[in-house]
């Protein structure tokens, strides 16, 4: 009769000697979690994704001149890293998910810091577009792993509420500051910094990963891989990026721009149906489960954050193009004014932390978005006549505050309810809709204002299509209240949870 050791008995090799559990991780360097170390490093690597949407704005005249651009490709130096970042948000959300949080945010990191530093030393346009495209490779691992982990390092109560203020703080300064950190690199230590800058926080964020982040293993998957999922999803929205952005060299009407659009709406549809039928495939496991998107809070968020993303996009580019194209302002400046926009996202984002202890994200969301609504009507109210303290100040500070209020409830909102082993993925949709209502809105709305102005540019007919398309934003996010009123369950206070 054949016998089995008894732990503990006769034939039993001992707790020194007996070989780990498959379900268990082997203990090693950085394996336990530590909290306040995962929260840091999630900070500096939101502050470096966000910080490089928009950091080599101002550094472009001289890129252009330092390595020989011309006026579109110029263009690219923006647009290689958005459209990688959007395109492959959603692939990088479910590698997260399947092959582990901290392995993928480490990966990025490695990716993301070798392209920033690879770009500082590119001697031609070539290899500055494509060291841009590798960082938005780096950012689309980064940017839903990160918030993977913040998800479900901190599931209820306070803890998640200050987790989440912190990070909607570092994303918007990030993108707020942006501005004035490229102005400043470039001013005084040349262009070639705005990209070497990001190796320093790449490494630092690094060490805290290694260190804080836990190295479990990750969450159960026993499907093999969507390859076709994937590749529809990530060619899906990489064309619609594309096609976008290229909207702003062709006109919206263009047959690039319509057979561009056209295969992306053909390549997403396909998707669709590809992952309805993976559901029914025994042995294999869709990108995104089609039920994670049944769920209200899942589906009133994304909704919630793509509308938002939009109009904010459109803030940035028709403010910045207002200040220096009508008021007459340099660069640099410019940069300093945009500080009362990206304080005010920060107060906003530590006032939601308090509010959050005592209501409900969804009615945070509705009042952010009112606020910020009001911000944008105000802004509508621009003149050629106007100055900085009359047409700017106020409404920034409004908006910035509106919009802080809204940044860390629609993260909560989004990841709440969602199982562990799909947070990655419900991250990674969220970081998608931001980006991807970034790109249609501000392509949409620079069309209407381009059309406002009409062929003549002066300040009047500048200013004029600017405020439509500030106004237009107005009316982007009264939609999405309308959309949290009507969609968002209506959750009850966190208070609960704290106590």
């Amino acid at each position: 009769m054949r016998t089995f050791p008894v732990k503990g008995g006769p034939g039993d090799p001992g707790p020194r000697n007996r070989p780990p559990s498959p379900a268990a991780p082997v203990p090693g360097p950085g394996s336990g979690a530590r909290p306040g170390l995962t929260l840091a490093a999630v900070a500096v690597v939101q502050f470096m994704v966000s910080l490089d949407l928009s950091v080599v704005n101002v550094g472009l005249p001289r890129i252009a001149a330092g390595l020989g651009f011309g006026p579109v490709g110029l263009t690219w130096v923006v647009h290689a890293y958005a459209l990688a970042f959007g395109g492959l948000l959603l692939l990088g959300g479910t590698a997260a998910d399947r092959y582990g949080r901290k392995r993928v945010l480490l990966l990025g990191l490695g990716v993301f810091g070798l392209a920033s530093l690879a770009g500082g030393f590119a001697q031609e346009p070539g290899h500055l577009v494509a060291a841009r495209a590798a960082q938005g490779v780096g950012a689309a691992a980064l940017a839903p792993a990160a918030l993977a982990l913040l998800a479900t390092t901190f599931p209820t109560g306070r803890a998640r509420v200050r987790a989440f203020g912190v990070w909607s703080a570092t994303n918007a300064a990030g993108g707020v500051f942006g501005v004035l950190i490229g102005g400043l690199l470039t001013e005084y230590a040349g262009w070639r910094w705005v990209m070497f800058v990001n190796v320093p926080m790449a490494a630092v964020a690094l060490a805290l990963a290694w260190r804080g982040v836990a190295a479990g293993p990750p969450a159960a998957r026993v499907g093999r891989p969507d390859v076709p999922g994937a590749v529809l999803a990530t060619a899906g929205m990489t064309l619609l990026v594309f096609g976008v952005v290229r909207a702003g060299e062709h006109a919206w009407t263009s047959p690039v721009t319509l057979l561009t659009l056209a295969a992306a709406a053909a390549l997403l549809a396909a998707f669709v149906l590809v992952e309805r039928a993976a559901v029914h495939v025994r042995g294999r496991e869709p990108l995104v489960r089609p039920g994670l998107l049944a769920n209200r809070s899942v589906a009133g968020a994304n909704a919630y954050n793509l509308l938002a993303g939009a109009a904010m996009a459109s803030a940035f580019y028709f403010v910045s193009l207002y200040v220096q194209r009508v008021l007459g302002h340099g660069p640099a400046r410019s940069g300093v004014e945009f500080m009362p926009l990206g304080l005010g996202v920060i107060a906003g984002s530590v006032l939601a932390v308090r509010l959050g202890y005592r209501f409900a994200p969804r009615t945070l969301l509705i009042t952010g978005g009112l606020l910020t609504a009001a911000g944008f009507a105000w802004f509508g109210r621009i003149s050629p006549g106007g100055g900085f303290v009359a047409d700017v100040l106020g409404p920034s500070l409004v908006v910035g505050t509106g919009f802080g209020l809204c940044l860390a409830p629609v993260v909560s909102i989004a990841t709440t309810g969602v199982a562990a082993h799909e947070s990655g993925t419900a991250s990674g949709l969220l970081n998608s809709t931001r980006q991807l209502g970034a790109a249609l809105g501000l392509a949409a709305l620079g069309t209407v204002a381009h059309d406002r102005t009409g062929p003549t540019a002066t300040p009047s007919t500048l200013s004029d299509g600017y405020a439509l398309g500030l106004t237009l934003g107005a009316v982007l996010l009264l939609a999405a209240v309308l959309i949290a009123a009507a969609v968002l369950p209506r959750t009850g206070s966190p208070r609960a949870a704290r106590e």
